[in-house]
């Protein structure tokens, strides 16, 4: 199977006939239910599952899967990580990146000083933010030309203007 791609997790669920709470990672949040197949992380490894509905509900959203047509098998699929195939994705112009490309590079201040390794990323509604663990854990806010000078995925790394001793 290709690359896998997280775009979400199944929050809950809706009704009593299979529909899924959904929590989207995907830039607007409905753009997940663009995405068919999903792939679910569940007990027995990731399955796959096509989307046959899908709306935004009040601050979230819900969707509904094929074979998922009761609440029973909803519940049983709260909690798992939703990933489409990498192919599946818009092809992206030179100076965007996917979130799941930036975790593991490694961080380095402009004159070369070590920060660590990137974790994971965050939304703060103001700009997104690499959480940063090396000898400590640091939140870098991903600010393009001021904090961000370099993202080179080839060699691994993304470059910043940022002290250390924050």
């Amino acid at each position: 199977m290709s690359e896998r791609v997280n775009v979400g997790r199944v929050s809950g669920i809706y009704g009593v006939r299979g529909w899924l709470r959904v929590r989207s990672d995907c830039e607007p949040p409905e753009g997940i239910l663009a995405y068919s197949p999903w792939q679910l992380a569940t007990g027995e490894g990731w399955r796959s599952f096509d989307v046959e509905a899908g709306r935004p509900h009040g601050a979230g959203l819900v969707a509904k899967l094929a074979s998922v047509d009761d609440r029973d098998r909803a519940r049983a699929l709260v909690g798992a990580d939703i990933a489409v195939r990498r192919e599946q994705l818009p092809t992206l112009t030179q100076d965007e990146y996917y979130w799941n490309d930036l975790v593991g590079l490694d961080v380095v201040t402009r004159d070369g000083g070590a920060l660590g390794r990137v974790t994971g990323l965050m939304q703060t509604g103001a700009n997104d933010v690499l959480v940063v663990t090396g000898d400590r854990e640091r939140l870098v806010p991903f600010i393009d030309g001021q904090v961000i000078l370099r993202v080179d995925l080839g060699a691994g790394r993304i470059e910043v203007d940022w002290d250390p001793e924050f």
